[in-house]
């Protein structure tokens, strides 16, 4: 069995994690509306206004004038990333990211020990959550 996982809204989720003033404000992470640049990730308060990755930073800032926009913490943001692929390997070591917020895990061999995928991605997201104050997906 094949696990999908992925980070909602990483890298804004990061800030907000670590910033809790950011909690309920338009957050967007990315190029700056001065300058060129797209959005990297949005809250899910920013993304209320229409704003998502990818799109012109520009655009982003016409869309909610009042987002906050940061600066990406890449390297910050590969640490978080290695804390997060160490909980998914307690459960396997067969693992392929995709990218620093998503990957997938075969826990085939797994289950037998953790119970079936379905047990497993609820433990890994409550790890997630409980370790590092961070919401996953597990499918």
């Amino acid at each position: 069995m094949i696990l999908h996982v992925d980070m909602d809204a990483f890298y804004a989720s990061v800030e907000e994690r670590d910033r809790p003033e950011l909690v309920g404000q338009p957050v967007i992470v990315g190029g700056t509306p001065e300058g060129r640049g797209v959005v990297a990730a949005a809250n899910y308060v920013a993304r209320q206004y229409g704003i998502h990755s990818a799109m012109p930073a520009v655009t982003a800032r016409r869309l909610c004038p009042q987002a906050i926009c940061l600066p990406p913490r890449m390297r910050y943001y590969a640490e978080v990333s290695k804390q997060i692929q160490e909980i998914f390997q307690r459960f396997t070591p067969i693992i392929e990211p995709l990218s620093l917020d998503e990957a997938f895990l075969d826990v085939s061999g797994s289950e037998a020990l953790f119970g079936s995928a379905a047990v497993i991605g609820r433990r890994i997201k409550a790890e997630i959550r409980r370790e590092l104050r961070l919401v996953a997906e597990a499918t």
